[in-house]
């Protein structure tokens, strides 16, 4: 299986997770909460008060460094490249999505900077430069050995459970975005007709529809 396919299967069933789960929220929980806009307004389908809150403190501040970025986008950008169904990771701004979600969840933090360190200190040690300013066919070499963790080294264990958590981070960011939605053909909740169950299964249950069900539930201009 290509590695785009893998990564796809894994965002689906994230998606479909994340859909069931919705779907046992009681609406109980979301009654009578006040909805405002980002500008402090009210009404719309728009982001709760608590929410715009935690969105102001988490991008007041930044956490990688400029070198830490340039690392990730390359990252990124090896573990989801741009084909012609869609574009890359930092296409999809998933550079931006990890520099965010480390900040709203802290515990990211020291395992992606301590493994982005580890990162060019392994490509320093071989090539002699960091992993960012490397060729891509060097850059590749060093994936290679972290990215598959069956076959790597014991000495690599750092690098991949850094790596892993790259890849979640990363098909998470992408996946969940305007692009990544388009490419695996998530269209959402799209507006449709109900034109009753088809008649085979109707058949096949022994079940037809009666002449006013057909004329008031199931019939379409």
């Amino acid at each position: 299986m290509k590695r785009r396919d893998s990564l796809k299967a894994i965002a689906l069933g994230t998606i479909a997770t994340g859909m069931l789960a919705e779907a046992c929220t009681t609406a109980d929980k979301k009654a009578n909460i006040p909805v405002v806009n980002e500008g402090g307004g009210s009404v719309g389908l728009d982001r709760q008060p608590q929410e715009i809150a935690r969105y102001k403190e988490v991008t007041s501040t930044t956490f990688f460094t400029p070198h830490e970025m340039a690392t990730i986008t390359v990252l990124g950008d090896i573990i989801i490249p741009k084909d012609a169904v869609s574009g890359s990771a930092s296409d999809a701004k998933v550079p931006e999505f990890i520099e965010f979600i480390v900040k709203d969840i802290p515990d990211h933090q020291v395992p992606m900077r301590g493994g982005l360190r580890w990162l060019d200190l392994q490509s320093v040690k071989k090539f002699t430069k960091a992993f960012k300013d490397c060729s891509h066919e060097q850059q590749i070499e060093l994936v290679d050995q972290i990215a598959y963790p069956k076959k790597a080294k014991p000495d690599m264990a750092q690098g991949v459970a850094f790596f892993n958590l790259m890849r979640d981070l990363t098909s998470t960011g992408f996946y969940t975005s305007e692009m990544g939605g388009k490419d695996i053909g998530y269209l959402g909740n799209m507006p449709n007709q109900w034109k009753g169950v088809p008649d085979d299964v109707l058949k096949q249950y022994n079940l037809a529809y009666s002449e006013r069900e057909i004329n008031e539930c199931v019939k379409f201009s």
